[in-house]
């Protein structure tokens, strides 16, 4: 068996980042950056000896010709991702004073890298396992699970980061339900309307170059004019309209997002959505004439079924940027979890900007996977030779 190199490289430079940064601080109040500790400071000689022993064994089973090393591997690795947040516990309770009631413990560097390895060493080890879409969903719901079990452990209730999110729950659940409203209905929205656009193409061949450089056009403007120049038109038509405010209609807030949302998710799903469709075999459409089918049915039952995984991996890419520019959409008042950003940054509070940007990466992360495993579940198998 041949011996891989990556795993143990990443095992390398993960080891080397832990006993070389902070794996977190204490911090004696919201804004200051407070005392760092590294790796056998925060977790003693027993955790620091265990996680040092795991990265080792990592790279030691990449390196052995042993049949099932890689279902080892993938196990060290996810139980690692799954006990992750003992770290801040276990910091805490080493070095948080009890006589302070401002203190608290924050996240370091350490951390962060490690995550983002331990990550890489799960996806490395699933790809050289060829795992299938049930064991990666599995994998992502365990690790998820364990995640928000422990988050909810009462040792964990000092961490910065769980201190902002305790001080206002109800505003995190309404910046959630916000983002995935804003984000995923102009993804909604703006599928339908890109496959009557590929459609329209496909049928009246001389309005490609016209339907595909306004959309190219549009992604072309950058996030925060197009958020900026949708002001104005929308303040008039409210003003001239007033039962448009009733509904929310005006210059800032969700109306000027979900328009500019819609205006940049465009370009990828028309484009997949035309090259999908115009790409299907002239083959496979002649032997459904043949058997026959009428245009309608070849659509319906040959063409589309077809051109489906590569339509929905353009809603994939437009998914991710969605969620992304979501956030952005926060400096016009849309809400989201941008707003945590913002306020954030004007605060000095860098974990009350993790409060936004970690739920951002999280979603942009899952609709990645579910909407891969549903393209690659919608792909015809290849037939047996």
């Amino acid at each position: 068996m041949t011996p891989n190199r990556v795993l143990p490289a990443l095992a390398l430079l993960a080891l080397g980042l832990l006993w070389g940064l902070d794996l977190g601080a204490i911090q004696p109040n919201r804004i200051v950056p407070g005392t760092g500790h590294g790796l056998l400071s925060a977790l003693g000689w027993p955790g620091a000896g265990l996680v040092t022993a795991v990265l080792v064994s990592i790279g030691a089973l990449a390196l052995a010709p042993l049949r099932h090393r890689y279902a080892i591997i993938l196990v060290l690795v996810s139980l690692a991702l799954a006990l992750l947040p003992l770290a801040p516990e276990l910091l805490a309770s080493r070095h948080l004073p009890a006589d302070a009631p401002y203190a608290r413990s924050s996240l370091g560097a350490g951390f962060w890298c490690l995550l983002f390895l331990l990550c890489l060493m799960l996806v490395e080890a699933m790809g050289r396992l060829n795992a299938g879409r049930w064991l990666q969903l599995a994998l992502l719901l365990f690790v998820a699970g364990s995640w928000l079990l422990l988050l909810q452990r009462d040792g964990l209730e000092s961490l910065s980061l769980m201190r902002e999110y305790n001080a206002r729950p109800d505003k995190f659940s309404q910046a959630l339900w916000t983002h995935l409203a804003l984000a995923f209905g102009a993804v909604a929205i703006s599928a339908v309307m890109a496959f009557a656009l590929a459609l329209k193409m496909i049928r009246t061949p001389g309005w490609q170059r016209p339907i595909l450089g306004a959309v190219s056009f549009l992604q072309t403007i950058p996030s925060l004019a197009v958020f900026g120049l949708l002001i104005a038109p929308l303040s008039a038509l409210s003003n001239a309209f007033p039962f448009l405010q009733s509904l929310g209609i005006r210059g800032i807030g969700w109306a000027p997002a979900l328009l500019a949302l819609i205006a940049y998710s465009l370009l990828p799903m028309v484009r997949n959505t035309f090259v999908a469709l115009t790409e299907v075999p002239e083959s496979l459409a002649d032997a459904g004439r043949g058997m026959g089918m009428n245009e309608r049915q070849l659509f319906l039952r040959l063409k589309l079924p077809l051109a489906l995984p590569v339509m929905i991996e353009g809603v994939r890419i437009t998914a991710i940027q969605a969620v992304g520019l979501t956030a952005v959409a926060a400096l016009i008042g849309a809400g989201g979890f941008g707003a945590f950003i913002f306020q954030g940054l004007g605060q000095a509070a860098m974990d009350l900007v993790l409060l936004g940007a970690l739920p951002t990466v999280a979603l942009a992360l899952a609709a990645d996977a579910l909407l891969t495993m549903l393209a690659n579940s919608l792909r015809p198998a290849p037939l047996a030779s």
